[in-house]
């Protein structure tokens, strides 16, 4: 064939393992949906130790027959590092057993359900964010704003205020999200809250960020912005105000602005030109987080 004259067989063959982990790699993402589905995580945690793929197969409750499948589906995410594998030391009347990793531990469950991110992973990987990703030739080719809104005909916030079982889940798992991070920001850069008296986070959600907040400094008076189909389903408020609106139309007044942006857009397509001046940005990992002063 023309295009594989001059090329190497080692060459050649390179190219093909690259197209080919490009063409399977969702099977990641789909196993790692497929153990948070099925409570491995939480299986491996609840045993106590190591745990051996019969052990397994009786934990979650599947049949014998699937034995075969199951030690694929884990040697899957072993290579991906989500789970670790035990050796028996070599004895052979012994069977290697599965072990949580630092990655598998964040998956595991509590009886509060903003703890561990599963939730997440089931959110993210949820057939109405997932979907649209095979719109976007169609998107290309069309006028519509995003994939998202040429497989369902409208964005996320729309989807979310008719779905009600979606938006729990979505609720859920961004909660779970901004929970652990949050941990981490009021432990390693605590400092930027210092000195204020109340504060807005801006698109909050279930309130989970503020409530940490509130928590770590009471002095502080949080409150929450967000849409009105999302703060009609809070149940836990604690010491935190929750505000009906859209930031897009006006922000309630308060010392401090907060909100989270993942690889931010320019801020002149957030806020008007006069606050951008007043942005101070703490950088932890991929998450960016700026508190605003507009006094």
């Amino acid at each position: 064939m023309e295009f594989t004259e001059g090329k190497s067989s080692d060459e050649l063959m390179r190219a093909q393992t690259v197209l080919w982990t490009h063409i399977f790699n969702h099977i990641d993402s789909m196993s790692l949906k497929c153990a948070v589905e099925l409570g491995i995580p939480d299986a491996i945690h609840s045993h106590g130790k190591p745990i051996t793929l019969s052990d397994l197969l009786s934990a979650l409750s599947l049949s014998p027959a699937k034995a075969p499948h199951l030690q694929r589906l884990m040697r899957m995410l072993i290579h991906s590092g989500i789970f670790a594998q035990n050796n028996n030391g070599g004895d052979d009347n012994e069977e290697d057993a599965y072990s949580l990793t630092p990655v598998s531990s964040l998956l595991v469950k509590s009886n509060d359900s903003t703890t561990g991110l599963s939730v997440l992973v089931a959110a993210v990987l949820h057939p109405v964010i997932v979907n649209p990703f095979q719109s976007m030739s169609a998107w290309f080719k069309s006028d519509e704003p995003t994939p998202f809104s040429v497989e369902h005909g409208c964005g996320l916030w729309e989807v979310t205020g008719r779905d009600p079982e979606f938006n729990k889940l979505f609720n859920e798992g961004m909660a779970s999200d901004a929970k652990f991070l949050m941990n981490i920001l009021l432990r390693d850069c605590g400092d930027v809250f210092q000195g204020i008296e109340s504060l807005v986070d801006v698109g909050g959600g279930t309130g989970s960020a503020a409530i940490v907040i509130s928590e770590a400094f009471p002095n502080v008076k949080c409150s929450v912005l967000e849409l009105p189909h999302v703060v009609s389903t809070i149940k836990e408020k604690r010491d935190v105000d929750f505000i009906a609106g859209d930031m897009f139309d006006s922000i309630p007044p308060a010392d401090a602005i907060f909100l989270k942006v993942r690889y931010p857009p320019p801020l002149s397509k957030l806020f008007p030109p006069p606050l951008i001046q007043y942005f101070n940005f703490v950088r932890l990992e991929c998450l960016y987080v700026c508190t605003v002063d507009p006094s």
